[in-house]
């Protein structure tokens, strides 16, 4: 394996500049799902790096279960500095496994919360609860459900709650809790993934707005809602939900409302600095899984060879 079984680790680095340009240069949905895809693909690779390496460092420590082959100087010589890699290995993926299981377990705790809570509600498709505090977001399930609070509609004009209605129904048509939390999951597996999961929040945002703007048809009441609502639930703690990304600076988003937004493509032109940095993502994904599948199938043949002796 050599140090090829540690390229998935730092290899997130190479899609740093797509996180940076995709979120002015491609549209909205088409940066959301690039962003997505390269996030998830590196954070599985960099995984299966640890529990490549958890094998060996646990192979080597006292009274484990594993086969005494396994723990061969040969299977140890195909790791660099195999004792200290291994042994991080394993608290590293401890860490991560923690990291995901908490996150996975505060979604779904929250999410029932909230259902149970608007479960004598009727079984509309908008919940509206007299609170003080203004808030509003999309509730995803089966069928999904937009929760808005008095007090922001209160705040707001007839067109500009037609926005916002617009905007949290193109949250869950598109089913953006998918992207932000497969985002934020690589981004505990991998902390080099953090800017793809910041980015991914920006552009799950500036798609719904997009869309907000298309329905309602007027861009300027979408910017208008948007800077609204931000002011009204600034000293609003953000809806537990939502908080699994940043939705962004809202000034940036009222800001590139008015101006078009990026012609919508599958893949961003190479002679481009974003198709550039979409190719230089892209390549750092494949050379990151090709180094898994090397350094996984080349620890598997070892294994099977010592267990064989």
């Amino acid at each position: 394996m050599g140090v090829f079984v540690f390229l998935p680790l730092v290899l997130p680095l190479s899609a740093w500049p797509v996180a940076r340009l995709a979120e002015t240069r491609l549209h909205p949905r088409t940066a959301t799902r690039l962003l997505t895809a390269v996030a998830v693909v590196m954070a599985l690779c960099s995984t299966l790096c640890l529990v490549l390496l958890m094998v060996v460092g646990t192979a080597q420590l006292p009274g484990n279960l594993l086969p005494d082959g396994w723990s061969d100087p040969q299977v140890r010589a195909a790791v660099p500095h195999d004792e200290v890699a291994g042994r991080a290995a394993i608290a590293a993926l401890a860490l991560v496994a923690a990291a995901c299981a908490r996150t996975l377990l505060r979604h779904r705790r929250v999410t029932r919360r909230v259902r149970r809570a608007l479960a004598p509600l009727p079984g509309r498709s908008v919940a509206v609860l007299p609170d003080s505090t203004p808030y509003a977001y999309a509730l995803p399930g089966g069928p999904g459900r937009i929760v808005v609070s008095t007090a922001l509609l209160a705040g707001l004009a007839p067109a500009e709650r037609r926005a916002l209605f617009a905007h949290e129904r193109a949250h869950l048509s598109a089913g953006h809790h998918r992207h932000l939390l497969a985002a934020h999951l690589a981004a505990r597996a991998n902390p080099f993934l953090r800017p793809l999961r910041s980015a991914v929040g920006y552009t799950a945002e500036r798609w719904a707005d997009e869309e907000a703007a298309r329905a309602v048809g007027d861009l300027r009441t979408v910017a208008r809602a948007i800077g609204r609502a931000a002011l009204l639930s600034a000293d609003t703690p953000a809806p537990t939900l939502s908080a699994l990304a940043a939705t962004g600076p809202v000034p940036r988003r009222v800001a590139a409302l008015p101006a078009p937004a990026p012609v919508a493509r599958t893949w961003p032109s190479a002679f481009t600095s974003v198709g550039l940095a979409a190719w230089g993502a892209a390549a750092g994904a494949l050379v990151s899984a090709m180094s898994s599948a090397n350094s996984a199938v080349t620890l598997f043949l070892l294994l099977r060879a010592t267990a064989s002796l």
